[in-house]
């Protein structure tokens, strides 16, 4: 019987707990969408870390979730079949999708509306009334079901080939070649989406980032990938990723109001699009070394987290909204509020998610 891999549920409530410190940021003058701003991003030192933080959190942690999730996707398909492996990606994604564009994404504006003064119910009219659908955190769920239905008839298509994760064997963990030659063809990709779909304006720039590290994550599983990653493997591109990172953070010195780092062919476009899997194969392959070796024995508080972080990636919205709302009133540099209602919004959506996911209902979504 294969060992409990422990470590990938709680990698995945780290990277629960980075989102909720990516809106944090955001709200405290980071670059991104949000349904609240305290302040706008600027040059202050304070927005500048924050930004920082976000960008880089941007190049790998989104991706990482996808990863993870084409990990146990081929035998979440063996073990229930099609019919009732996409029964359950429809309940699993597409309730939380409804709850949150119906209910929960309306609450938060909501909440924002009444803060600046507007109606609590008049929001909800409002956004009903235009059929406003609030994706909102809910985007990943978006595209992981469109993912997962794209792998499905994909291989209902094509049947078991050799090669194929029902057929594969363990073999070798990809070579620094193998990954070059990947970041280079999510580099370009990335570039020809932003395109039509700049980054700012639509999260389809970053997909080819997402696409390619879920079917990464697909034939990972079958060829063992994971519990064959060595730290020889990972070195050459924790180093690129730490002599790559600072270049877009220089770039953005060099051309800030004169190069559109978002779309185009400016050297910015260039810039950025090849700086993400640069950066983040490295990140990635540190975090699942890490936690591999320190993170891998059973824990009681680390299963609790586990099991509540998918409803909390679901509701953290409106609970970080009304704690920094709660808080707007205090004058405090904007790193320390910063530090403070992120922490409050980790502890406080994780103590409201433990009764909802005990909920027959919610327990079967959740």
């Amino acid at each position: 019987m294969a060992q409990r891999e422990f470590y990938i549920d709680r990698l995945r409530s780290v990277m629960t707990i980075l989102v909720i410190l990516h809106h944090t940021a955001i709200t405290y003058g980071a670059y991104g969408g949000w349904f609240w701003r305290e302040l706008e991003p600027s040059r202050s030192p304070s927005s500048m870390v924050l930004k920082f933080f976000v960008t880089t959190n941007q190049a790998y942690f989104m991706g990482f979730f996808f990863l993870l999730a084409g990990y146990f996707t081929p035998a979440s398909r063996d073990r229930k079949g099609y019919g009732k492996f996409i029964l359950d990606r429809f309940i699993r994604l597409g309730i939380p999708i409804l709850a949150f564009g119906l209910i929960l994404g309306p609450l938060t504006a909501a909440i924002v509306n009444v803060a600046q003064g507007g109606g609590f119910w008049a929001t909800f009219v409002s956004l009903w009334h235009d059929k406003e659908f609030i994706s909102g955190p809910l985007w990943f769920a978006e595209a992981l079901l469109s993912f997962s239905l794209g792998y499905v008839l994909v291989r209902r298509i094509g049947g078991p080939q050799p090669g194929a994760p029902e057929t594969a064997k363990p073999s070798p963990v990809p070579s620094w070649l193998a990954w070059f030659i990947g970041a280079l063809i999510v580099g370009a990709s990335a570039l020809a989406i932003r395109q039509v779909f700049p980054i700012g304006k639509s999260l389809f720039g970053y997909w080819a980032m997402y696409i390619f590290l879920f079917i990464v994550g697909i034939r990972a599983k079958p060829r063992n990938w994971l519990a064959q990653l060595k730290w020889k493997n990972a070195w050459p591109w924790v180093v690129t990723a730490l002599v790559v990172w600072p270049t877009l953070f220089i770039g953005w010195k060099l051309g800030s109001g004169k190069v559109n780092f978002d779309t185009g062919f400016s050297w910015g476009a260039f810039l950025y699009a090849f700086w993400e899997p640069f950066v983040a194969w490295g990140l990635i392959a540190a975090w699942l070394l890490v936690f591999r070796r320190y993170q891998n024995k059973p824990s009681a508080f680390w299963e609790w987290l586990g099991r509540r972080a998918y409803a909390v990636y679901i509701i953290h919205p409106p609970v970080l909204v009304s704690i920094a709302l709660l808080l707007h009133g205090w004058i405090a540099p904007a790193l320390a509020k910063f530090g403070v209602v992120g922490l409050l919004a980790c502890i406080a959506t994780w103590l409201i998610a433990d009764p909802l996911v005990r909920l027959p209902g919610v327990r079967s979504v959740v």
